[in-house]
């Protein structure tokens, strides 16, 4: 599962704007404590949840570009009063990173906005009584690609240490990285492609003029033989006495024209193989060029659609908004079991009632025609779904005119993003 990360950890400052104290720095050199309550708030720290204003203000860049979208960030900005129209997401970023250091109106608004957009994820993490607890909980997060609401929930914890908010960091810090690191590689990687076959035709259109040039001479001087062969024969009402030599030079002339029309004519057929090899090698980097150009399109709009609703919980706090899909029902065959309970939740929580099917491994495959008949729509992902049941999936769609979606895999992503085609607003 693709993870994608709105901050850079490196940009980090400290509140006192001495920037000069950290250049030169590792990540790590954070402040010895991290969490920073007011003095009287001592006593009922234990018992409560950590304010946002509470913590270093090193992780408040961190918590604002991992914890919260663009746009509601923008909301929460509005609602305190600061000037959001015409702002670029960057300086709304930094202005998110100064309301988290208010101790006022306008930081409450923002700590209360991270709680309702991520308190299905406090409820998980509240369960935990010990720093070891929670740290378990992180773990779970992360192996499930649920990073923004445990990151938010673990830091404000009553029971989080300076050494576990240290680990944390850290861990968010390096997926940046790691994120950053695997789009630069595949865009190398197209670049390269892009080169090679722009070296491919350049190389081809040298032979192809090599292969024409080769021709017209070979042509002309065919043309040059046969004249001065008919020639020859022209002159054969010569005296007897010289048409034995004449003779003679005529078949010795033949000899060399034939091994002349054999060299050519093996070497035209060596040229046309070696165009012919070049044309097949042509044609499969065509292809695997648009193969590739076919899996980028997918990939971007499956992280597209996977930023604007992250994760199965991203949108439970938000109002329901009225989507194309209200009233839909929509059958997921084949699939991973560990996935069906996201699948399941991102689809509802756009309004639509979610069935599923196996395939066949333990639902019986008699049950698909009922399944597709309750069905307004067919999902199924291709790596994970037996030919059997595919070829039955189609056959009773086309059978009750039922739309069916290919998926390319099993990931979230490939989900959201064909939800996402089917919720496009109607015109009003």
């Amino acid at each position: 599962m693709t993870i994608t990360l709105r901050f850079d950890p490196s940009t980090l400052r400290p509140r006192n704007g001495a920037a000069e104290a950290l250049l030169g720095k590792p990540i790590v050199s954070l402040p010895p404590r991290m969490i920073e309550p007011e003095l009287d708030e001592l006593q009922s720290r234990a018992s409560r949840r950590t304010r946002i204003w509470e913590l270093s203000n090193h992780l408040h860049c961190s918590i604002v570009g991992t914890c919260l979208s663009t746009g509601e960030l923008r909301q929460v900005l509005s609602k305190a009063g600061m000037a959001t129209d015409g702002v670029s997401d960057h300086d709304l970023h930094g202005q998110g990173v100064l309301l988290a250091n208010l101790r006022d109106g306008r930081g409450t608004l923002l700590h209360k906005a991270l709680d309702k957009r991520h308190r299905l994820v406090i409820g998980r993490f509240d369960k935990a009584k010990t720093t070891d607890e929670i740290r378990a909980q992180w773990r779970d997060a992360v192996r499930q690609g649920d990073i923004p609401g445990a990151y938010w929930a673990a830091l404000t914890h009553p029971a989080t240490n300076d050494t576990l908010i240290r680990d944390i960091f850290g861990e968010v810090h390096m997926l940046s990285h790691l994120v950053g690191a695997a789009n630069r590689a595949d865009i190398r990687r197209l670049s390269a492609l892009e080169a090679e076959n722009a070296a491919l035709r350049e190389k081809l259109v040298r032979q192809q003029d090599h292969l024409r040039d080769g021709i017209t001479r070979r042509d002309a001087r065919i043309r040059e033989l046969g004249d001065l062969l008919a020639g020859r024969i022209a002159d054969q009402a010569t005296p007897r006495a010289d048409r034995a030599s004449d003779e003679a030079a005529l078949s010795d002339l033949i000899a060399s024209l034939e091994r002349r029309l054999r060299s050519e004519t093996n070497r035209r057929a060596d040229v046309e193989e070696r165009l012919a090899c070049a044309n097949e090698v042509l044609d499969r980097e065509r292809e695997r060029r648009s193969a590739l150009e076919r899996r980028e399109r997918a990939l971007s709009e499956e992280l597209e659609a996977f930023e604007a609703g992250f994760g199965p919980e991203a949108e439970d706090s938000a109002p329901a908004a009225p989507c194309s899909l209200a009233g839909l029902t929509l059958l997921y065959v084949g699939g991973r079991t560990d996935k069906l309970g996201h699948l399941r939740a991102s689809s509802e929580r756009l309004g639509a009632r979610f069935l599923h099917h196996d395939g066949g491994v333990d639902d019986r495959s008699g049950l698909l025609g009922g399944l597709v008949s309750r069905a307004d729509v067919v999902m199924f992902p291709v790596d994970c779904v037996s030919h059997e049941a595919v070829g039955t999936v189609k056959r009773l769609c086309r059978q009750m005119s039922k739309p069916f979606v290919a998926l390319r895999s099993t990931g979230m992503g490939s989900f959201v993003a064909a939800l996402s085609r089917m919720t496009l607003p109607s015109p009003s």
